[in-house]
């Protein structure tokens, strides 16, 4: 199959490994001409065969929308967009709208697997009309983990972001709870190898996770993490998700306290945004600020 990916960062520049090595043709188009494949959107469009399928995979808002807004004006009707970035789903109902008025085909999938998502493939959050979901599966099927699961299509257009919002909301609250424990085993005198507390909780405990594997490998990079200031930013997903809450009157009291942890970190250097921060960095390659 022949995909068009429009944003080569972090995330779409491995995807579009992965995807090329699945068998499948990809054209990517960045604003970095270092990573691109071609100059422009039209070139990108220009260069797929009928009907074309594009992956769009930048940043939220006022860029997403710039491009699907030209895109629009690109494509042809029977073609199709997918939205992979971290759109919020009332953008995605929008955006669905704009194009099936052109004949334009529209899926939002939210994806997450950060970094490591190249060996260990994405999971896949995807809405849409089932048609339009069959027309780009089988790059859903090349980006996804091996195995039975790591995808699914979660319902109509919207479903996808909403689901990867949630699951992000859910993260928020998982590094907090590793974070307040890290802090308190770091505070008490008798507990004198924290790192390795951290580390025994790996195998047997009804804790262990991939983001507790994670936490060992920052502690390993820096036992105490003292080159981190404790400074973690949002995203975005996490005041969505509380918004989201707070419209369908659903309690959420430990994604809600974590998200407003984060923002507690903007006040004074955090031992528990430390953790947060060391953690963002691990999966996601998220910038993180020393104390130097």
């Amino acid at each position: 199959m022949e995909l068009g990916l429009v944003g080569l960062g972090k995330m779409g520049g491995n995807m579009r490994e992965r995807i090329r090595r699945a068998g499948h043709t990809v054209i990517g188009y960045d604003r970095n001409p270092d990573l691109a494949d071609v100059d422009s959107l039209k070139e990108l469009v220009d260069k797929l065969k009928g009907p074309r399928a594009v992956w769009v995979m930048v940043p939220a808002g006022a860029a997403t929308q710039a491009t699907i807004d030209e895109l629009a004006e690109l494509l042809s009707p029977g073609d199709i967009v997918v939205d992979g970035g971290n759109s919020r789903w009332t953008d995605d109902e929008k955006h669905a709208e704009e194009l099936a008025a052109k004949g334009i085909g529209f899926v939002d999938c939210g994806v997450s697997g950060g970094v490591w998502g190249l060996e260990n493939g994405y999971a896949l959050m995807y809405g849409g009309d089932k048609e339009n979901v069959a027309k780009v599966q089988p790059i859903f099927d090349a980006l996804k983990p091996e195995g039975e699961f790591g995808s699914v299509h979660a319902g109509k257009v919207g479903a996808g972001h909403f689901a990867k919002m949630v699951h992000n909301g859910i993260e928020y609250a998982m590094m907090q709870a590793y974070a307040e424990g890290w802090e308190l085993l770091e505070t008490v005198d008798s507990v004198t190898d924290v790192r390795e507390v951290f580390r025994s909780w790996q195998e047997g405990t009804v804790i262990r996770s991939w983001l507790l594997d994670l936490a060992v490998n920052a502690l390993d990079e820096d036992e105490h993490l003292e080159k981190l200031r404790g400074y973690a930013q949002d995203s975005g997903e996490g005041r969505w998700t509380v918004e989201a809450a707070i419209d369908n009157a659903v309690p959420l009291p430990a994604i809600t306290a974590s998200l407003f942890a984060r923002f507690s970190s903007r006040q004074e250097d955090s031992p528990q945004m430390k953790m947060i921060a060391a953690l963002r960095n691990q999966f996601g390659g998220h910038a993180v600020e020393s104390t130097k």
